[in-house]
């Protein structure tokens, strides 16, 4: 019975993905008419990656740019940020503010904060540049790579750091050698999902990028017109903008699930916020 579970939600998640990888290689008619029995048709790709009308090509490595730099920033952002909270004397309810203040900005609707975004880059000169949009992805994601990461900083034994100090080691030089190998599978599981988010981000891309700072989603959505909606484009759109995802997903995959389960099991004689000096 759990197997049958299992399968079903396999299926739920599969079956879109497959009815997409077909769909990008069927004709408009065939598509629309539902043809289970097709010859492959490469038109669609042809038209989405050599047609002067689509932008796509130029799109997808602006993706790849505001997606990795801001996943970039996110890392060494949470990264200190965490190793504040719990090797610097705060009161105890300074960590469980900051980490509650990040749940509930992660909980926000992303497009509640594009009008103010949209303004204030107006105003400063930085609309549809990929500085404004690199810095709302940073914005978004910085929660979730808050407490991701501050789960991998707090399991650091203080033992390890005592005795870099007691070595000599400055506080970036212990970051640089002892923190960042430390905490190395925290690194790639929050990366991975800091980069799939941005990756898949449409709301605020939309809004702050023009045609030639477009992302990837933006790019697959603008085939969609009023008069004319190329479904077949879009499917080959959308079957090559996973591509990246799914890569970093298989070469990591078992650093996602570390990350995502890391603290789950709690041990009752730790204080859940702990200071040291």
């Amino acid at each position: 019975g759990m197997h049958a579970v299992l399968a079903l939600g396999a299926l739920v998640v599969i079956l879109p993905v497959v009815w997409i990888a077909f769909a990008a290689f069927k004709t408009q008619i065939a598509l629309l008419r539902g043809d289970l029995v097709f010859t492959p048709y490469f038109g669609n790709f042809e038209e989405l990656l050599f047609s002067k009308a689509s932008d796509y090509p130029a799109n997808f490595l602006s993706s790849a740019w505001v997606a990795s730099v801001s996943t970039a920033m996110v890392l060494l952002i949470a990264t200190l940020a965490a190793y504040s909270m719990y090797r610097l004397r705060w009161p105890p309810w300074v960590p469980a503010l900051v980490l509650m203040g990040s749940l509930v900005f992660h909980m926000i609707p992303p497009i509640t904060l594009v009008g103010p975004w949209y303004v204030m880059f107006r105003s400063i000169g930085w609309d549809s540049t990929y500085t404004a949009l690199v810095l709302t992805h940073v914005a978004l994601n910085l929660p979730i790579g808050i407490a991701v990461m501050s789960v991998f900083v707090r399991d650091i034994p203080i033992e390890i750091e005592e005795s870099a100090r007691l070595d000599g080691s400055s506080t970036p030089q212990m970051l640089w050698h002892i923190v960042f190998p430390l905490v190395r599978p925290g690194l790639a599981a929050t990366g991975i999902l800091v980069f799939v988010f941005s990756w898949n981000e449409f709301a605020v891309a939309l809004n702050l990028t023009s045609r030639q700072t477009a992302t990837v989603p933006v790019a697959i959505a603008k085939f969609a017109q009023e008069y004319e909606i190329k479904n077949g484009v879009m499917a080959a759109g959308a079957l090559l903008s996973i591509i990246p995802a799914v890569l970093l997903l298989l070469f990591a995959q078992r650093h996602i699930v570390k990350g995502l389960t890391a603290g789950t099991v709690v041990n009752p004689a730790r204080p859940a916020f702990s200071r040291s000096i």
